[in-house]
């Protein structure tokens, strides 16, 4: 049996210059709005067998403003940033500037004392992978921006730097579709 995985990008809860690493704050209110707009698209997905988040506020409320009663994964959490959580990338910039372009440059590297972006795509990969087939064909995740990212990149067997080169906005989808090992990106409609 072939699964088919659709990930849901959660909602935003900060500007797109606001963001932080490992942000923990619930939805603003853009956020919200943003749901609402995107809900006839989304709530559809709640037909999924099975429907995850990862344990923030902001997925956690996508998931239940989009009525999919999600079950939280802590192996879907946001990257581990050590002791740049809760920084923006340019608050990180100004006070360890050779260490945030070390880390840019090599997925290995963990000068924040956090889980390196190599380590972060490995995890998401086999969280994907590790998906029972016995537990249904079609399965809903809402997660962060980043974990998408790290979906993708895995699926794809891509290098780790192409993580760099994707943007992933609020509440956009992404399946894929096969079974471990052997994922294939789907296009269109979820």
């Amino acid at each position: 049996m072939h699964l088919r995985v659709t990930f849901v990008a959660a909602a935003r809860c900060s500007s797109l210059l606001a963001e932080r690493f490992e942000d923990d704050r619930p939805l603003d209110q853009a956020g919200w709005d943003a749901v609402q707009c995107a809900a006839h698209e989304l709530v559809p997905l709640a037909a999924a067998e099975l429907r995850y988040c990862s344990p923030t506020p902001r997925s956690r409320a996508t998931g239940d403003a989009l009525g999919y009663a999600p079950l939280a994964q802590p192996a879907l959490r946001d990257c581990d940033m050590g002791r740049w959580r809760g920084f923006t990338l340019g608050e990180a910039m100004a006070r360890e500037p050779s260490a945030v372009d070390a880390w840019l440059a090599d997925p290995r590297c963990t000068p924040h004392g956090g889980e390196s972006l190599l380590s972060f795509i490995t995890r998401i990969g086999s969280w994907l992978d590790t998906r029972p087939k016995d537990d249904g064909g079609r399965i809903v995740a809402v997660a962060e921006p980043s974990v998408l990212r790290a979906a993708l990149v895995h699926a794809l067997q891509a290098p780790p730097s192409t993580y760099w080169h994707l943007d992933v906005r609020p509440l956009s989808t992404l399946t894929v579709a096969g079974r471990p090992g052997h994922w294939n990106l789907r296009l269109g409609a979820a």
